[in-house]
């Protein structure tokens, strides 16, 4: 079996995919303010670190993603496109999506570090942008061709994955939503 440049590109993509899909699990534990220490697994555990790595990584690999295909002879890639893939060699829709999914991560994980400076409200307007770049990601990780051409097999390993991250993130949002909506307004105010 011959790995081509274009499988590792997809692997890490895949990867990014699952590390946004932890990220967006353990921010919502927060929200709902699961206890390791009094609920399963009954043991001292800093999942606000755990959060915060799974971010950094997210973003590594989604960044890695792209640059990967700077090596592929065939389509030929530039740094142009993968910066602005609007012109594309190569699926430039679905490849816009995958952009605009990098640079919402981008914004999300930078004004992490800024959080005190910005202050709580803006911090968290900023914050919400993961549902943006998460849904993205994951309509980018849907529609491209691992081997970038126009057929996408719904039943490939790679797109089962995807998914079922898809359905993790759509029944998480939906519970985190509602809890936002049945909070009273001054609750909202303070934890939201």
């Amino acid at each position: 079996m011959n790995i081509t440049v274009l499988d590792v590109s997809a692997y890490v993509g895949l990867f990014a995919v699952g590390a946004v899909t932890t990220n967006m699990i353990l921010g919502v534990l927060m929200v709902f303010r699961y206890s390791p220490v009094r609920e399963w697994p009954h043991r001292q555990f800093n999942y606000f670190r755990l959060h915060n790595w799974s971010g950094y990584v997210a973003l590594f690999a989604s960044i890695v993603h792209p640059l990967i295909l700077l090596f592929s002879k065939k389509p030929r890639f530039t740094m142009a496109d993968l910066v602005y893939p609007v012109h594309s060699p190569s699926q430039p829709f679905e490849n816009t999506l995958g952009a605009l999914a990098l640079y919402g991560l981008a914004v999300v994980v930078l004004t992490s570090y800024l959080r005190l400076k910005l202050g709580r409200r803006i911090w968290k307007a900023f914050h919400f942008t993961v549902y943006f770049a998460a849904a993205a990601l994951l309509s980018h990780s849907l529609l491209t061709s691992p081997d970038l051409t126009n057929s996408v097999d719904w039943l490939d390993g790679g797109k089962i994955f995807v998914e079922v991250c898809v359905l993790v993130i759509a029944i998480l949002s939906f519970f985190r939503w509602r809890l936002a909506s049945k909070a009273p307004r001054a609750f909202r105010a303070v934890r939201f």
